[in-house]
């Protein structure tokens, strides 16, 4: 609609003479998107994007829809049309239009959610979630439901926790069927790496282009926690192409990552098109690397005459038993390179930087890569320099929701933000073992507690003392991301066990009530709390690494330790009685040497400084021999 009614000049024209137009960020304003959109699709049944909502001064809506064409077609008016019928409905009638708006205005205000903290979910109730998820498997494609089919993380991070907590195997076959699905098909760039946001088709062949930085820090966490179940070498190459895409591509020059990079670019023929940039004909794959290179490419590539994209054009994609040729790979990738570029979106959010931060330092330290790691310390600085600011009173901290080029901008963080930050600052913790974040951590989730939460457990998407709109919004289902509140239940109980606080645990637990809530009936659409809720029933694990942090068998213990402990569990690292680090207090170290100490639900295994004994611990979660 931008393109089509918003830059027409006679529509803009019309629009500013009759209307205060507001034109609304969804990822710079969270908050209004959701409240406007349950209107949205209250009133038709249905949502999505753009959206078009009418309303009066005081922000109670009374006319809404989606999408409007410049010119009318298949029963909808043209957006021109819409506009005079609305100035034409206000001015004639308008006590009509501003009663209809004010009803509508105190049926959103009423729609909160009932909550009454019901108990966290326990075997039962994720063994019934397990069921509801394979109810809806694609075993012969992978992934959940039909098209359009988006990545399924959050569902895949609960499975993988699930099969690492009780070994079902059913578990990580789905897992593994939809990681390998999509990391062979068109949803992943088979030449630069990273994922696309959805596939359009059953079978992960042809996607929307566009690449988000949530999807991709989200994915390289799964790939990785897939390869620490299995070590397979592809969950090993795909994490790390996806985390060395995210530096390469998105990443700003204060340190932060840009939110993604657009579907559309210009063809060979200055054309603006979704895909241009990523697709191929038989001949544009010969006039790169010579005719029998470009035929043996074709073929490996699934490049065809016929294509399965627009125009006879092909998106890549590997049959199931091959891999890449590196030369032809790089080759291609070089070609690639004089296209012309998709545009980068520059905006930096707090909450998907967090989840960069969270996907690089584990995929760094599980593979040896200190670059990575560095990449996600950047980033963590500069959300800690531009997107935080303590109060006016200097009790608590308060974050900003995005920036651009190093300035923090208007909008105030929303739950995820808080929520997903402190997950990000809790793994660069456990990789570091730098206290700066365990306590950068709590501070962040004492504001939580203090602006988001009710005394009743449930958790507000906006602080307390945010810009009021008509609802207050809260919304404990995923969408692209984590839902706040599940990630806030997650972060909050991974400091509890990283602190002993029992009021995190607490107000963690009282917050995983909405799983069980929710869990049975729409499992697909908690999978983040689900996941959080298998960290509960784990413990979550606790791994004490203490010894002198340069000690190399230290750093063995503590690498073995993040290489093979579920995922949700949680290792501090150094010496023993670090200021500002509970879980190693009282950790001596065992005949003067680093030791590794592995707990659960209070109960320790006995103390090891042998790495193969540690990673048995972990494996086996064996906690007989306990210490108390």
């Amino acid at each position: 609609m931008a393109r089509e009614s918003f830059e027409d000049q006679e529509t803009a024209d019309y629009l500013n003479e009759h209307f205060v137009a507001v034109k609304v960020d969804r990822e710079e304003r969270p908050d209004v998107d959701s409240v406007y959109m349950d209107a949205v699709q209250a009133a038709t049944g249905q949502g999505g994007w753009p959206m078009t909502v009418f309303m009066t001064a005081a922000g109670e809506p009374f006319y809404f829809g989606t999408y409007f064409p410049p010119q009318p077609r298949e029963g909808l008016p043209s957006f021109r049309q819409l506009l005079a019928g609305v100035h034409t409905a206000w001015s004639e009638r308008r006590g009509e239009v501003t009663e209809v708006a004010a009803r509508i205005g105190r049926e959103l205000a009423g729609r909160e959610l009932e909550y009454s903290a019901p108990r966290a979910p326990g075997e039962a109730e994720l063994a019934m979630a397990l069921g509801g998820v394979r109810g809806d498997f694609d075993a012969e494609r992978g992934g959940f439901g039909g098209a359009p089919k988006f990545p399924p993380s959050m569902v895949l991070e609960f499975l993988l926790r699930h099969h690492a907590r009780t070994g079902a195997p059913e578990a990580l076959e789905m897992v593994e069927r939809t990681a390998q699905a999509m990391a062979l098909g068109g949803l992943y760039d088979q030449l630069g790496g990273g994922f696309s946001r959805y596939a359009v088709d059953n079978a992960w062949a042809v996607p929307h282009f566009e690449k988000m930085l949530y999807d991709n820090a989200l994915l390289a966490r799964v790939y990785t926690h897939w390869w620490r179940a299995t070590a397979s070498p592809l969950a090993r190459r795909i994490a790390l192409e996806t985390a060395e895409f995210m530096v390469r591509e998105l990443r700003t020059a204060q340190g932060g990552f840009a939110s993604g990079l657009d579907a559309d670019s210009d063809d060979e023929h200055g054309r603006h098109r979704e895909g241009a940039f990523y697709v191929w004909t038989p001949d544009q794959v010969r006039a790169a690397l010579g005719e029998e290179d470009g035929d043996r490419a074709a073929r490996l590539y699934g490049v065809t005459p016929a294509g399965n994209f627009e125009e006879g054009a092909s998106v890549l994609r590997l049959l199931p038993g091959t891999d890449h040729d590196p030369a032809l790979r790089a080759a291609l990738l070089a070609a690639r390179g004089e296209r012309a570029r998709p545009g980068r979106d520059e905006k930096v959010v707090a909450a998907w930087c967090g989840l960069a931060i969270a996907a690089l330092a584990e995929t760094g330290a599980c593979f040896d890569r200190p670059d990575l790691v560095d990449a996600a310390r950047d980033a963590a600085l500069l959300l800690t320099d531009v997107h935080t600011r303590r109060d006016a009173d200097g009790d608590g901290v308060r974050l900003s929701r995005t920036s651009r080029d190093g300035t923090a901008g208007p909008s105030a963080g929303v739950l995820e933000d808080y929520a997903d930050v402190a997950e990000g600052y809790l793994a660069l913790y456990a990789v570091t073992g730098e206290t700066r974040w365990l306590t950068g951590a709590g501070e962040l989730l004492e504001t939580v507690l203090a602006h988001f939460a009710t005394p009743d457990g449930a958790l507000y998407d906006t602080a307390d003392d945010a810009e009021r709109l008509i609802r207050r919004p809260q919304d404990p289902s995923d969408g692209a991301s984590p839902a706040g509140w599940t990630a806030a239940a997650g972060a909050l109980l991974s400091y509890a066990a990283y602190t002993g606080s029992g009021l995190h645990r607490e107000a963690a637990r009282r917050a995983l009530g909405i799983v069980t809530a929710l869990g049975e009936r729409a499992p697909r659409f908690i999978g983040w709390g689900l996941a959080v809720a298998e960290a509960a029933l784990d413990g979550p694990r606790e791994v004490a690494v203490a010894g002198p942090p340069g000690d190399p068998a230290t750093q063995e213990l503590h690498r073995t330790a993040l290489r093979s402990t579920a995922p949700g569990a949680v290792v501090s690292m150094g010496a023993p009685d670090t200021p500002d680090a509970p879980l190693l207090s009282d950790r001596a170290l065992r005949d003067g040497l680093p030791t590794a100490y592995v707990c659960r639900d209070f109960v320790c295994a006995l103390p090891t400084t042998d790495p193969v004994e540690l990673a048995h611990q972990l494996r086996t979660g064996r906690a007989e021999d306990a210490t108390g």
